[in-house]
C-alpha cells in the first residue's frame, strides 16, 4: 500500500514537472530565424512559402487557323499570341507580365491518357515562354488573376420604360455597341433588360435599339436571335433585309448547307458562342457533350411554362439540344466557372443542361435550381487546391461592394454571360455574292476583309465581382 502511494507520488511530480519546464523541441523543418520588423530584431519563423494558385485551363490549341485571326496559318502561333487571342478584352501588358513572372504553364501531351484526360498535373505541368511555339492540342493553364476586373460603377442604369429615350438613354445603349458596319451590328447586352418587348415591356432592346442604334438607317436594327432576360453578352441584330435573311438562316438550327461559294461554307462551318457561367458545384466529368433533348411542359394551368429533359417522354415533341462545356478551374467556395458552347439553339437549353444533365444549376438560376439554391450555403469556406491539396482561404476585400448580385449577396443574380462569338463576315459575303451573280468583277478589296468576325464581351459587374471574390482573393 505504501509503495502505491510512492509510486502516485511520483507520477504526478513528474508530470507537474513536464508541465512547467519540459517543452517539446521546435520542428527541424522550420527553425526560428531572426527578422526585423520596424528596426527591433526578434527570433520568428520564417515566412511561408507562396501559397497554391487557382489556376485557369484554355481549351486545347486548335489545329486550324484561329477564328479572326488576320494570319491564316496556325503554324506557328506563339505562346503569347494564343494568350492574347483567347483573352481578347484583357490589356496585353498584363498578359505579357504573366509571362515575365513564369506564372503561364502548360501541360505536357505526354502525360494525357487514352481518352485525353489528365493522368497527374503535377508532374506534366511546365512553364512556358511567350516565344514558344504552340503544338495542336496543346492546354494551357494561367492564373485566374490574369483576369481580374476592375469593378465600374458607370452605365449600370437600365433605360426606363419609355418607347422615346432620351439623350442618356441613347449614349448608353451606343455604349454598348461593340462593332458596326453595313449588315450587322453587335452589343453587349447588360443583364435584367429583355430582348424583345411586349405591351407590357417597352424598354426592351429592340424597342430601344429601333429608337436609338438607327444611325444613318431609316430603319433601326432587327433581332436574329435572342438572349435570355436575366443573362448578358453578346447579342447580335441585322441592320438591312439581305443580312437579317443571312443571320436567321445561321441562326436555324435546320439549315442546309448552302452552295453559294467555298469561303462562305468554311466561314459558317466556323461559327460558334462561347458562355462563361458560374454553377453551384462541380461536374462529374472535367469537359464533355451533352446531348440530351428538351421538351415543354405547362404548370398552373397553363400559366407557366417550363423545358425539361425530354427522357422519352411522350408529352411533346422533343427537339434536340447539343452543349459542349468544359470545367474552367477548380471548386471554391462550394461553385466552378464552366465554360458552355451550344450547337444548338433551344429555349432555355444552357439553363436546362447545366441543372438537369449535369446537376449543377447556374448561380442566380432560380427557375430551374430552386431547390439546390435553397439547400447552399453561401457562407465563406475552406476549399482545397485539387493538385496539391493545400488549402484556399477566401477572404472578402476591404471596400468592395458584394450586395450588387454577386456570389456572396443575398439575392445572386443569373451568371450566365455570352462571352465569346465567331460569325461569317456578312457584310463582305451580300457584296462577293451580289458581285458573282451579276457577273460583275470581284472588288479586290472585299478580299482583304476577314471572312470571320471574332468578338468578346467583359463581363457584367455583378460576375466581376464574383470572379475577383472567388478567384482573386484566395490566399
Amino acid at each position: 500500500m505504501r509503495k502505491k502511494f510512492l509510486n502516485q507520488a511520483v507520477l504526478s511530480a513528474v508530470r507537474r514537472t513536464s508541465k512547467s519546464k519540459i517543452r517539446p523541441p521546435p520542428p527541424a523543418s522550420s527553425p526560428d530565424v531572426i527578422r526585423v520588423t520596424n528596426n527591433i530584431a526578434h527570433l520568428g519563423r520564417p515566412k511561408e512559402g507562396p501559397k497554391p494558385r487557382q489556376l485557369l485551363s484554355l481549351p486545347p490549341f486548335p489545329g486550324h487557323s484561329l477564328p479572326g485571326r488576320k494570319s491564316t496559318s496556325a503554324e506557328h502561333v506563339t505562346a503569347i499570341s494564343w494568350l492574347k487571342y483567347y483573352f481578347d478584352d484583357i490589356p496585353p501588358p498584363l498578359i505579357q507580365s504573366h509571362f515575365n513572372k513564369g506564372l503561364v504553364q502548360m501541360e505536357s501531351l505526354d502525360s494525357r491518357g487514352p481518352s485525353g484526360c489528365h493522368q497527374g498535373q503535377t508532374d506534366s505541368m511546365r512553364k512556358l515562354k511567350h516565344s514558344d511555339v504552340m503544338e495542336v492540342g496543346a492546354r494551357v493553364y494561367v492564373p485566374v488573376s490574369v483576369a481580374e476586373c476592375k469593378i465600374s460603377k458607370r452605365f449600370d442604369v437600365i433605360p426606363s420604360g419609355t418607347l422615346y429615350p432620351n439623350a442618356d438613354e441613347i449614349e448608353y445603349l451606343r455604349r454598348l455597341v461593340k462593332y458596326k458596319d453595313s449588315a450587322i451590328l453587335v452589343l453587349n447586352k447588360p443583364p435584367k433588360l429583355p430582348v424583345k418587348g411586349n405591351l407590357s415591356v417597352h424598354n426592351s432592346m429592340d424597342a430601344l435599339a429601333a429608337a436609338a442604334l438607327t444611325y444613318d438607317y431609316d430603319e433601326g436594327p432587327k433581332l436574329v436571335h435572342r438572349l435570355d432576360r436575366e443573362s448578358s453578352g453578346l447579342l447580335l441584330m441585322g441592320r438591312s433585309r439581305e443580312s437579317i435573311s443571312y443571320l436567321q438562316w445561321l441562326f436555324n438550327d435546320g439549315r442546309k448547307a448552302e452552295s453559294l461559294s467555298e469561303d462562305w461554307n468554311d466561314a459558317c462551318e466556323a461559327m460558334y458562342q462561347r458562355y462563361w457561367a458560374l454553377v453551384i458545384g462541380l461536374p462529374k466529368q472535367k469537359e464533355g457533350l451533352i446531348c440530351t433533348p428538351l421538351t415543354k411542359v405547362l404548370l398552373n394551368d397553363g400559366k407557366t411554362e417550363r423545358v425539361v429533359l425530354a427522357h422519352n417522354s411522350c408529352l411533346e415533341a422533343a427537339q434536340e439540344a447539343i452543349t459542349e462545356y468544359r470545367v474552367l478551374g477548380p471548386t471554391i467556395n462550394g461553385c466552378s466557372w464552366i465554360e458552355l458552347r451550344p450547337h444548338t439553339r433551344r429555349k432555355h437549353q444552357l439553363r436546362v443542361h447545366c441543372a438537369e444533365a449535369l446537376g449543377t444549376p447556374i448561380v442566380g438560376d432560380y427557375k430551374y435550381g430552386w431547390f439546390v439554391h435553397k439547400r447552399w450555403k453561401q457562407m465563406p469556406r475552406v476549399d482545397f487546391e485539387p493538385t496539391t491539396g493545400e488549402p484556399y482561404k477566401l477572404r472578402r476585400p476591404e471596400g468592395l461592394d458584394v450586395q450588387k448580385g454577386s456570389v456572396l449577396s443575398k439575392v445572386p443574380l443569373l451568371h450566365l454571360h455570352c462571352r465569346e462569338m465567331v460569325l461569317p463576315n456578312i457584310a463582305k459575303f451580300i457584296v462577293l455574292h451580289k458581285q458573282q451573280l451579276g457577273g460583275y468583277r470581284v472588288n479586290p478589296e472585299h478580299d482583304l476583309k476577314p471572312d470571320v468576325l471574332r468578338f468578346v464581351a467583359p463581363m457584367p459587374s455583378h460576375m466581376k465581382i464574383s470572379w475577383n471574390l472567388m478567384s482573386s482573393y484566395l490566399v
